[in-house]
C-alpha cells in the first residue's frame, strides 16, 4: 500500500497529460468556424505541440535523475495548468500556438519524470507493471481526453473554456498530491549538464531501426493525420454528421491502439510489427473508400484498423529496436526512436494541411494515403525478408531472434538519459 498510492498517482498523471494533449482535437472545427482557420493553421497548431514535446524530452529527459522526480513533476504540472488557462482564454491562432507550445514543454518534462517514477516504484512481486502502464497510458489517455472533450462539446455550454478549466484543476490537484508524496529518486550533481541535448543510437539498434522505420513513420503519420485533420475528414465524408463524430473517430483510433498494445504483448516483436504494417494498407484503403462511398461507418472502420496498426507497430518495433541494445544505451536509443516518431507525426500533418490548402482535403487525403501505404508496404517486405531463414548480411538476426524487452511510451525516454548524438563505437560510447 505504501508504494501503491504513489504508483497510482504517477500513472494518473501520465493518463491526464495525454488526455489533455488530445482534448483540442474535437474542438478544432469550433476554432475553425470561430476564427476562420484553414486546415494548414490547424496542423500548425497541432505540430507546435509535438515539436515542443520533442524538445522537452531531449533536454529535460534526465533532469529528474539529478534533481529528483518531485521538483520536476510539480513544476511541469504547474506549467501544464498554465497552458490550460492559456487555452481557455485563447482568442486566435497565435494564442492557440502559444498554449500548445507551453503544453508540449510541460508534457515532455512531466512524462519523463512520471515514467521514471513508475520504474522507481516497480516491485519484484509485480514484474513488468511499470512497462505495461507506460505502454498503455498514452493511448488510453488520448482516448479519455478526446471522449471527455467530445461529450462536453455536446452537453456543456462553452466547451472551449470548460474542458480546459476542468483539466487545469486536475493538474493543480496532482501537483499538490506530488508535493505530499515521497521522493523516489536519489538526486545527484550534473543537472545543468543534463540539459544539453544529444541523441544516441546504439550500433546494435541501427539495423532494426532501419528495417522497421518505414512502419514506424507510417503509423505515426497516420496518427498525426487523424488527430489534426480527423474532424475535417469526417466533415468531408459526412457533412451532416453530428459535430461529436469528428472527436469519436480519433477516440476509436486511440482506444483501439491501447487495446492492441495490451493484446500484442505476448507476440514476438517482429510478429507484432508485421501485423501492424499489414493493417496499414487496409486502413488507408478503407478511408479512401469512405470518401468515394460517402460512408461514415467506413471512416470509423478505418480509424479502428489504424489504431490496431499504431498499437502493434509501436509495441513491436520498439521491442525489436531495443532488444539487441546494451542496457546503458537503451534510454538514448529510445530517445532517437521517439525523435523519428514525433517528426513523423508532425511534419507530414503540416504537409497534409498545405496540400489541403492548395488541392483540397480530398486530394490531400489520397496522396497521404498512398504515401503511408507505400511506407508500410516497404517495411512489411523488409521485415518478411529479415524473417527468412537466411536473410543475408544486410539483415541483423536480432530482428527475429531477440529477447523480450519491455516497451514504453514517450515517458520511458526519461527513464534514462535523453541525449542527442550518434554512437561512435560498438561499445555504445557517444560523442556530443
Amino acid at each position: 500500500m505504501v508504494k501503491r498510492l504513489p504508483f497510482v498517482l504517477d500513472a494518473s498523471i501520465l493518463i491526464t497529460l495525454l488526455a489533455a494533449s488530445s482534448a483540442p482535437t474535437p474542438l478544432y472545427p469550433v476554432y475553425q468556424d470561430r476564427w476562420e482557420l484553414s486546415a494548414l493553421s490547424v496542423t500548425v497548431v497541432f505540430s507546435a505541440y509535438t515539436l515542443a514535446l520533442l524538445a522537452a524530452l531531449l533536454t529535460t529527459g534526465a533532469l529528474s535523475d539529478h534533481v529528483g522526480r518531485r521538483p520536476v513533476l510539480m513544476c511541469a504540472l504547474t506549467l501544464e495548468a498554465a497552458s490550460m488557462a492559456a487555452f481557455a482564454s485563447a482568442d486566435g491562432m497565435g494564442a492557440l500556438i502559444a498554449a500548445r507550445v507551453l503544453q508540449g514543454l510541460a508534457t515532455g518534462a512531466a512524462t519523463s519524470a512520471a515514467g521514471a517514477a513508475l520504474v522507481d516504484l516497480d516491485e519484484p512481486g509485480h514484474p513488468g507493471r511499470s512497462a505495461l502502464t507506460n505502454s498503455i497510458a498514452p493511448a488510453a489517455g488520448m482516448a479519455v481526453g478526446v471522449l471527455t472533450s467530445t461529450v462536453l462539446i455536446r452537453y456543456v455550454p462553452g466547451p472551449t473554456v470548460t474542458v480546459y478549466l476542468a483539466l487545469m484543476l486536475v493538474f493543480l490537484g496532482q501537483a499538490a498530491a506530488v508535493s505530499l508524496s515521497p521522493e523516489t529518486a536519489r538526486p545527484h550533481t550534473g543537472a545543468w549538464r543534463s540539459l544539453r541535448p544529444r541523441l544516441a543510437v546504439s550500433p546494435a539498434a541501427r539495423g532494426p531501426l532501419v528495417i522497421s522505420g518505414g512502419g514506424v513513420i507510417a503509423v505515426w503519420a497516420l496518427g498525426g493525420f487523424y488527430s489534426s485533420l480527423g474532424p475535417a475528414f469526417v466533415r468531408l465524408v459526412a457533412p451532416d454528421a453530428p459535430q461529436a463524430a469528428g472527436g469519436m473517430v480519433f477516440f476509436t483510433l486511440s482506444l483501439s491502439a491501447a487495446l492492441t498494445v495490451r493484446a500484442t504483448r505476448g507476440l514476438r516483436p517482429v510478429t507484432a510489427t508485421l501485423l501492424g504494417c499489414s493493417a496499414v494498407p487496409v486502413a488507408v484503403a478503407l478511408s479512401l473508400a469512405a470518401i468515394h462511398l460517402v460512408s461514415l461507418p467506413a471512416v470509423f472502420a478505418a480509424a479502428l484498423l489504424a489504431g490496431v496498426a499504431f498499437g502493434a507497430v509501436s509495441q513491436g518495433s520498439l521491442r525489436m529496436v531495443l532488444a539487441p541494445v546494451p542496457q546503458p544505451d537503451r534510454s538514448t536509443t529510445l530517445a532517437a526512436y521517439y525523435v523519428l516518431s514525433y517528426v513523423a507525426m508532425s511534419l507530414p500533418a503540416v504537409a497534409a494541411g498545405l496540400l489541403t490548402e492548395v488541392y483540397g482535403l480530398r486530394t490531400a487525403a489520397h496522396l497521404y494515403a498512398v504515401l503511408v501505404a507505400l511506407l508500410a508496404t516497404a517495411a512489411l517486405l523488409t521485415l518478411v525478408a529479415a524473417a527468412l531463414p537466411h536473410p543475408g548480411p544486410g539483415f541483423p538476426r536480432s530482428v527475429v531472434a531477440a529477447p523480450e524487452v519491455p516497451a514504453g511510451p514517450p515517458a520511458d525516454v526519461t527513464v534514462g538519459r535523453g541525449r542527442v548524438a550518434w554512437a561512435r563505437s560498438d561499445r555504445g560510447s557517444t560523442r556530443g
